[in-house]
């Protein structure tokens, strides 16, 4: 939706909130025209339920205020003496009309002093749930969200069973634009295939204020701009494309920021023609071939557990045994490796034909050999013919929505010829230190700004073989509570909250017993 069509939207329901509680506020005391003014109808309410103001805040946060339309429609007949079983079934049931109802039809007796309490336990239970589940929505949506890594493409830096919390606020709290959803989940109900949300209505794009930009390097997660349905279909059989903000979570290195002029020669990322210089934290890796000594034994299982390669990252071939490919590691890793007696050479695979997938798509480049490509700057302008349209075509049409139709060498955008583009938002460039097991931008191209979630922060529990049997899990405790960001390697602090934690409960202890005595 069109913020026109919210604009009238927004005024349609005031429209319905006048027609069906004007009644009801002047039985509370209030004036009518009280009922019809947008927000400060809110406000009012709110003193009318004996509920306080900033109540009315909730009302305007999506997925939140999901939450909170049922408890104002309940809150409402309840302070009109309709307090039964049926009365809140059926103003839940009506969404709300059951008010209209009550409105027309009921003598209203308003109750200014009536008891806020829960009338009992259940009701309590309730009413804490639902504060609960609010405020963990709050956080999850606005400051910080979980999140596991799932796949080897930042291996090293980010392993598979890495449990990490998400800060939205580095780089700015992106609002939700699918308003209609299940809080605290992403794309699909637990336990089920259902859609969690649905696709109307949406709010057009807007970021609260970030505490920084994203920088070059930076570990970043956001929506896969690939992203289709998998699970879903439509009754056609055809997938179904997600909103933006439900597309599937990814997470990669940044290499390339807006403006950016980005090449890759055999595998190394070069920025405006200067080779990118990673954090020591990264730890890029490529495939190899190890051509080995077939006279002298090597005891491989040994060898890929003492350096920490991968399980299913190195393989034998078991024809002529004389070769190991391995398929993510380390220079160090392989520097290591010439020195292994029984082991002749090490040698980097760099791919030097051309590769099918590659973005752009047409038939010009490889994984370790790609560009120069520029990547797009909110407001620059570039100039657009059909040799440049590859780059930018899915920019202009799935990203930027605008109306593209080529005709012969004619480039037409919503009806009028183009020779050049000017951007609507900025673009990045994402990619996994491994190299040659990640799929990122050399295959699916840019990374819209309105597709960026959060950084990764903070890494609480990590577990090996997450994705096996649990009998198999073991807890890498020397990665739990570190930073992933930061100089140096990562050092734990899950030491420093045991002691915390139990500095807390005996300080809690002696306190409640030197008050005890006081009492005595």
């Amino acid at each position: 939706m069109t913020l026109y069509l919210w604009f009238v939207f927004f005024l349609a329901v005031q429209v319905i909130h006048f027609l069906g509680t004007w009644k009801l506020y002047e039985s509370a005391g209030r004036k009518r025209w009280e009922a019809a003014i947008p927000v400060y109808n809110a406000i009012v309410l709110m003193k009318i339920i004996g509920r306080p103001t900033w109540w009315t805040l909730l009302l305007f946060i999506p997925i939140i205020n999901l939450i909170m339309f049922p408890v104002i429609w309940v809150e409402t007949i309840r302070s009109f003496g309709k307090k039964t079983f049926l009365d809140t079934v059926l103003v839940i049931g009506t969404l709300g009309f059951y008010i209209f109802y009550l409105n027309y039809t009921q003598t209203l007796n308003y109750e200014a002093d009536r008891n806020l309490s829960p009338d009992h336990k259940a009701a309590d239970t309730i009413s804490s749930l639902l504060f609960a589940v609010i405020v963990a929505t709050i956080v999850h949506t606005y400051l910080i969200q979980p999140y596991t890594i799932p796949t080897s493409s930042l291996e090293k830096s980010l392993l598979v069973g890495d449990f990490l919390f998400v800060s939205k606020m580095n780089y700015g709290a992106r609002v939700p634009m699918t308003t209609v959803a299940m809080p605290m989940v992403h794309d699909t109900i637990p336990l089920t295939k259902r859609k969690s949300y649905l696709t109307w209505p949406q709010l057009p794009y807007f970021r609260l204020p970030g505490l920084q930009t994203i920088s070059r390097t930076d570990i970043v997660v956001f929506n896969w701009p690939a992203d289709t349905v998998y699970k879903f279909r439509d009754r056609s059989g055809l997938r179904v494309d997600k909103p933006i903000d439900k597309k599937s979570n990814y997470v990669k290195r940044c290499v390339g920021i807006p403006g950016d002029s980005l090449s890759i020669k055999d595998g190394l990322v070069y920025i405006n023609g200067k080779e990118l210089i990673l954090p020591e934290r990264a730890k890029p890796q490529f495939s190899y071939n190890v051509v080995l000594d077939s006279k002298t034994p090597i005891d491989f299982e040994y060898l890929f557990k003492d350096m920490d390669i991968t399980d299913g990252a190195g393989f034998l071939n078991q024809q002529t045994r004389d070769t190991l490919f391995i398929s993510a590691l380390t220079a160090a890793g392989a520097e290591r490796l010439q020195h292994v007696p029984g082991i002749t050479a090490v040698n980097r695979i760099i791919s030097k034909n051309i590769e099918d997938g590659i973005f752009p798509h047409i038939g010009k480049w490889n994984r370790d050999n790609f560009g120069p490509i520029y990547i797009p700057q909110k407001g620059k302008t570039v100039a657009l013919n059909l040799e440049s349209l590859p780059f930018y075509k899915t920019i202009i049409t799935d990203y930027e929505k605008k109306d593209l139709k080529v005709n012969g060498n004619e480039i037409r955008i919503d009806g009028k010829v183009a020779t050049a583009y000017t951007f609507d938002q900025n673009y990045y460039w994402m990619m996994g230190d491994n190299r040659h097991n990640s799929e990122d931008s050399r295959y699916w191209g840019y990374v819209p700004e309105n597709h960026i979630v959060g950084k990764p922060i903070f890494i609480w529990m990590s577990i090996d073989g997450i994705n096996g049997s649990k009998s198999n899990w073991k807890v890498r405790w020397d990665r739990v509570f570190t930073t992933v960001s930061g100089e140096g390697q990562p050092q734990s602090y899950f030491k420093y909250f045991l002691i915390a934690l139990a500095a807390f409960f005996v300080g809690e202890y002696f306190w409640k017993k030197r008050k005890s005595k006081k009492e005595l």
